[in-house]
């Protein structure tokens, strides 16, 4: 019997800029524990673009607007759990965030003032981010 092929999970992550300054991290309740930007499993059915929002929701309760689909991070040691490909979007809200579902808190941070520690490779898409926001170079493969 052959051994059935095995593929990376499908996620998403959002970075949700918020219309008075600053992006949403959320604090996780399961492991690995640490701030991460929302985000998670995408479900069999649904679109990237509504896991992303789904997720934002479930976990800010915030209602996002998607802006653009920034860039894709498939390293296979991203996520210490599983090998997971994770498609990021950049999206905009308006209010304060509130942790909720597998978020204990949620909270908007600025650049310079990020918290720790950041789980999974968000540090990374997090510099890709604010790099490409003063520069307009998106990351490379």
């Amino acid at each position: 019997m052959s051994e059935k092929p095995r593929t990376p999970l499908t996620t998403v992550d959002t970075i949700i800029e918020i219309s008075s300054g600053g992006i949403v991290l959320v604090e996780r309740k399961n492991p690995p524990h640490g701030w991460a930007l929302p985000g998670g499993f995408v479900d069999y059915g649904e679109s990237l673009e509504i896991a992303a929002v789904r997720e934002a929701k479930e976990e800010t309760c915030l209602d996002i607007t998607l802006v653009e689909q920034f860039y894709t991070y498939s390293d296979p040691q991203r996520d210490p759990r599983h090998h997971t490909a994770s498609t990021v979007y950049l999206a905009i809200a308006d209010g304060v965030p509130q942790g909720d579902d597998d978020a204990q808190d949620a909270k908007v941070f600025i650049e310079n003032e990020l918290p720790s520690p950041i789980v999974f490779d968000h540090s990374k898409i997090l510099a890709d981010y604010f790099r490409f926001k003063k520069t307009g170079k998106r990351p490379k493969p």
